[in-house]
């Protein structure tokens, strides 16, 4: 039967931990009476040896089968849900991070009335040197007996951790790693050095005797000390060794990682603190997404590296404008989830191309769109990828048919920063060049290539950009007292016939003529 049956088994049978202590109970024994005639402690008491180990043996057996009872009530009172399969209860939870200490302390109070028994026994046949031995080597075998107690019963504990873990904090005093290793040493070495030196010690016994029993107990101890210390050190390694896989893979960017938590010791909390840092992550990068798709991943970005600090300043920007052409009556003429699915399906195209060249969707205002090129992220050349995205936008919401569309560029000072108040803050950009893109979109939606920009974004760009551009003349611009000198790109013609497919089928879409465009 493997480890994990044996566990398995434990943890689901009623009498699981009652075998623990009859076995518990048995080892402690085994011990004391290999203790005893290793010393000659035995050899020196003649006829009554005989008397001692059937008494002792009775009351060790006695103290099996009670301590066997009590740890059936404390399984049932403990490890119900787990037959039941169902979620220990926080009490049921905090009593079996106690379980350990307990049925260890269970074990060792019943072998309080043994050593009383076995100090009385010897004492009317055995001299005084003999008695403190005896008393001494009986003691050993309760604290073996206890501490073999609290190590099984903590591995057998091990496949309920995790759903204890659920329902609360696994941290427990007595359930540290230095606990562990304290009674682990003990058992495999303190108590059999403590041996050496009662043999050493023991004057009575001839030297050869002394020699031998030190020898044999002094073996012992090298094997269980190995043995031990082979197997508390995997049982830590084992964990860490997973702990550093899953922080390796959230390095990565891997934040779906769980890491079972299998231990009460500090190597749990450390698995339960994994666990809820992968948790944190998870859920900040979710807000992040959600925030990044309601501002703009720069702009999130900006916002979680600044605080709740009302910040900004002066950039030099290309601001791009997009806005439908008689949006109003396809509104009125399309059911509404038809014509929010093609106005979802223009956005996407427009954040695309936006995204592509560097830019920042900043707003949607209805059926519009503002494009910022140089904030929050600054760019070498603002105004020739606001070109390259307007001309991009264009060729591909008429390709597609579904809306007649109107695009402005301008490039100037703005204000790009956070507006509002402690609680609730935008991040926007103030200032002419905003103002401007919005009334080039007015105007462009009556020229045939659909686009038309200001002059210093042309001036701004690269030449190569610059030589796809021509001069479309001085325009009056509804609300601005100055004039605009307005260029659009130079292939009016491929775009103008676009433009006439896309006009044909939005009115065979909708029965709609576009010849007076709806003004922003």
């Amino acid at each position: 039967m493997t480890a994990t049956k044996i566990q398995t088994w434990a943890l689901r049978s009623r009498t699981g931990f009652a075998v623990v202590a009859t076995l518990s109970g048995v080892a402690g024994l085994i011990v004391v009476l290999v203790q005893l005639w290793i010393t000659g402690v035995f050899t020196r008491l003649g006829d009554a040896a005989t008397t001692i180990v059937v008494v002792t043996t009775a009351y060790a057996l006695f103290a099996s089968v009670v301590g066997g009872y009590v740890s059936m009530i404390a399984q049932r009172n403990t490890l119900d849900w787990i037959p039941e399969d169902r979620a220990p209860t926080d009490a049921e939870a905090k009593r079996v991070l106690r379980m350990p200490l307990d049925m260890a302390l269970l074990a060792g109070s019943l072998w309080l009335p043994g050593i009383v028994l076995e100090a009385g026994m010897f004492g009317m046949v055995a001299p005084a040197r003999d008695l403190v031995i005896a008393v001494a080597l009986v003691t050993m075998g309760g604290l073996t007996s206890a501490g073999f107690t609290y190590l099984l019963t903590d591995r057998l504990l091990r496949p309920a951790i995790p759903r204890v873990a659920q329902v609360r904090s696994v941290g427990h005093p007595s359930s540290t790693a230095l606990v562990r290793v304290l009674i682990t040493w003990a058992l495999a070495s303190g108590l059999p050095l403590a041996n050496v030196i009662l043999v050493l010690a023991d004057t009575g016994s001839p030297q050869h005797d002394r020699i031998r029993g030190s020898l044999y107990i002094a073996i012992v101890g090298l094997l269980t000390g190995y043995a031990a210390t082979a197997f508390l050190a995997r049982s830590i390694a084992l964990p860490l060794y997973d702990l550093r896989r899953a922080l390796g893979r959230i390095e990565q960017g891997d934040l779906d990682v769980e890491v079972p938590v299998q231990a009460t010791s500090e190597i749990g909390l450390l698995e339960t603190s994994v666990n809820d840092m992968t948790h944190s992550l998870r859920e900040r990068e979710r807000l992040r997404d959600l925030f990044g798709r309601h501002v703009g991943t720069n702009v999130a970005q900006r916002a979680l590296e600044r605080g709740m600090d009302l910040t900004g300043d002066m950039r030099e920007v290309s601001a791009l404008f997009v806005d439908v052409v008689g949006s109003t009556r396809l509104a009125h003429v399309l059911e509404p989830r038809e014509f929010v699915d093609k106005l979802n399906r223009l956005l996407s195209t427009v954040v695309d191309a936006t995204t592509m060249y560097g830019g920042l969707v900043n707003k949607f205002e209805g059926d519009a769109a503002l494009c910022i090129f140089g904030a929050p992220i600054e760019l070498d050349d603002d105004a020739t990828a606001a070109l390259r995205a307007a001309r991009r936008i264009r060729d591909e919401v008429l390709a597609a048919g579904e809306f007649d569309i109107g695009v402005g560029v301008a490039r100037g000072l703005v204000f790009a920063g956070d507006v509002g108040s402690a609680t609730r803050l935008e991040y926007t950009v103030i200032g002419d060049a905003v103002n401007e893109a919005a009334r080039l979109t007015e105007a462009a939606k009556n020229v045939p290539q659909r686009i038309l920009v200001s002059q210093p974004v042309v001036e701004a760009c690269s030449s190569h950009e610059r030589e796809l551009w021509t001069s479309h003349g001085v325009l009056k611009l509804r609300g601005r007292e100055d004039e605009t000198k307005s260029w659009t790109d130079n292939r009016g013609g491929g775009a103008s016939q676009r433009i006439n497919k896309s006009r044909s089928s939005v009115t065979v879409d909708t029965g709609l003529s576009h010849t007076n465009p709806r003004q922003t």
